[in-house]
Order: C-alpha cells, then structure tokens, then sequence
C-alpha cells in the first residue's frame, strides 16, 4: 500500500508539472526575456551590405558567428544555420519573418517548442547618408530557459560584434 502511494503521489506532482508547462506554452506566457543589441557604423550603400549580408553562401569566408546558412531569404523560409557562439557550434532551424530588401531581415528559431527558448533575430540596415549605413543586429530571448542562459547570451553579444566588424569589413573592402 505505501510504494502504491508513493507512485500515486509521485505521478501527480509529474502531471501538475507537465500540465503548468502546457498551460505557460499554451498561452504563449514566457517566464523571462532578455534582449541583446549591437551596432556598427559602415561606409557602404545599403544596397552593398544588403547583398554582403543575404548572401549566404559566401558566409563561410568571412562570418565568424554564423559559420553556415542554407536556405533563401524569403519570407516562410526555413533556413538551417550554423552558429559559432563562444566555444559552442550550433545547429539550429530558423523560420524568416520578415525581408525587406535594403532594410531588414528578421527570423525566429525555437528550441523544442514555443515558449522553452525562443530567439528573434533581426539585423537593421538605416541608410545614413549615400554610401554610410548603420547596421544593427539585435536579438530577443523569450522563454521558460532564458534565466539559465547568462554565460550564452555574454557569448552571443560578442558572437555578433565580431559578426559586424567582419560584414563592415567585408562590405567597405569590396564595391
């Protein structure tokens, strides 16, 4: 009769615990957020750092973060992307939000399912003269995982100033 109420007991705690996870996804409720922002100042069109950035082929050869992307940027893909942040590589499959040729592109990727770990990756392209830019990358972390992220995210903020020395670089070097 005990190891039956120990079992019981035990599977109750593990059904309220599933059943409050469900309930903070279900209602797309999020636990913790935490934003990083970067900026660099480039002296290219926004034509030129549009192209830099969107051709994901050549990433490769000069992006220290994102070592590899496959896929287009369009809207509703889903690209697989290959990241360098601080001795970690990642894999991960981000859906494209948005793509505004010159001006912006935008993806989300999960870990799991909605509302664990999920990161909402923007890069910014704000024309500030003929050939000067600013160029921003920004990132927003939601999720029940967020406050066990904090070595990560002071990784990741550093994966994208080395991300934006290279594109400028990469951007000015070539016309």
């Amino acid at each position: 009769m005990s190891k039956h109420i120990v079992r019981m007991t035990l599977g109750i705690i593990i059904l309220l615990v599933v059943l409050y996870i469900a309930t903070l996804v279900a209602a797309n409720t999020t636990i913790a957020e935490k934003s990083i922002q970067t900026e660099v100042v480039i002296d290219a069109s926004p034509s030129r750092v549009w192209q830099v950035l969107t051709d994901f082929e050549a990433y490769p050869q000069w992006n220290p973060f994102i070592r590899r992307i496959k896929g287009e940027a369009r809207p509703g893909e889903q690209l697989t992307a290959e990241l360098n942040v601080g001795d970690l590589t990642m894999t991960f499959q981000p859906t494209i939000l948005i793509v505004q040729p010159e001006r912006e592109l935008r993806w989300i990727g999960r870990l799991f399912i909605p509302g664990v770990f999920d990161g909402e990756h923007g890069f910014i392209i704000e024309q500030l003269g003929r050939k000067r830019v600013r160029f921003v990358q920004s990132e927003s972390f939601k999720g029940i995982l967020v406050p066990f992220s904090g070595g990560i995210l002071k990784d990741t903020e550093r994966s994208f100033q080395e991300m934006n020395r290279e594109l400028k670089e990469r951007a000015e070097g070539q016309t």
